[in-house]
């Protein structure tokens, strides 16, 4: 189905889709590299380029906005959540901004949301903010992202409570078990609690992952708390991408070891600095990976409609 998009440039289209085709995906994915290149940072989340590159999905639709067939701008709209307003993200190509092409979007999402709508600008740029207010949105989040050097690594070996003791991720053995304590530590954080099987199978099948840098913590046989870490290559940075505790064993210090055995895991990588994402409002979080001597890098802001 192709929507009809306020005409400031003719030949515009937006076209609504529940599933990208390989040759579609492709020119976005070309899209946004072009535009982080740019920009400095991804427009779309990795859970949104798993979700374009990874077939249909439930909940999932897929914007192209086109001028005269050429691709100038991308949207993805997620309503899986039972409560929240759908969450979108966009871009627009960078040699074709300050066209209206952003708002076009915007106003799609909008009504295809019902007016509804909760949208990430990565970065927080001042373009980004300026379209937020034009579409009569609000801030409502505050992602930070934190990075620490890790040469010389100045944390202590870590000490674990009586009776937990370290291992590495088996893929297939221990999915259904990770599963339940991830759902368990985030059932507060509907992006990271509400991950599937399909969601763990597509990341195993990303080119970044290493169960050797995916520690699972264990207590009688049975999984505790587990920090997931993840490379960036070509950046050469370090990722704390997920530490979880199962709620029992929150307040034993667990975290902070974990957090430890992971950071000195991509010390010996070789990798010169970390990064991890923490919500500006987490202030327990936010202190205790001051200590361990992270700083903020930049910021992600979500807005969202007040209807």
């Amino acid at each position: 189905m192709t929507d009809a998009a306020p005409a400031l440039e003719p030949g515009r289209q937006i076209q609504s889709l529940d599933e990208l085709t390989p040759e579609q995906a492709d020119d976005v994915l070309t899209l946004l590299s072009v535009a982080a290149y740019a920009d400095g940072m991804q427009a779309v989340s990795e859970q949104g380029r798993l979700q374009l590159r990874h077939g249909r999905r439930d909940g999932v639709r897929h914007f192209l906005l086109t001028v005269a067939g050429d691709l100038r701008g991308y949207a993805q709209l997620e309503d899986t959540d039972p409560v929240e307003a759908p969450a979108a993200e966009m871009v627009v190509h960078p040699n074709h901004r300050g066209r209206g092409h952003g708002r076009a979007l915007g106003n799609t999402l909008l009504a295809a949301s019902g007016k509804r709508l909760r949208v990430w600008a990565h970065g927080g740029k001042s373009a980004a903010r300026h379209l937020a207010q034009v579409l009569g949105l609000t801030l409502f989040r505050e992602l930070r992202q934190l990075r620490r050097p890790l040469g010389p690594l100045d944390i202590p070996e870590p000490d674990l409570p009586d009776g937990v003791t370290i291992r590495t991720f088996i893929p297939g053995q221990d999915d259904a078990a990770w599963l339940a304590v991830n759902a368990a530590a985030f059932a507060h954080h509907p992006e990271q609690g509400s991950l599937t099987q399909r969601d763990l199978d597509d990341r195993k099948e990303e080119p970044w992952f290493d169960p050797k840098g995916f520690f699972l913590a264990e207590r009688d046989g049975e999984i505790v708390g587990f920090h997931w870490t993840k490379v960036h290559a070509e950046e050469q940075l370090g990722e704390v991408y997920v530490v979880g505790l199962r709620p029992d064993a929150q307040g034993s210090g667990l975290g902070k070891a974990l957090t430890a055995i992971g950071l000195r895991h991509l010390a010996a990588e070789g990798l010169p600095a970390a990064m991890l994402y923490v919500d500006a409002d987490n202030t327990a979080a936010l202190r205790v990976y001051e200590r361990l001597g992270f700083a903020t890098h930049e910021v992600d802001l979500m807005y969202r409609s007040e209807t």
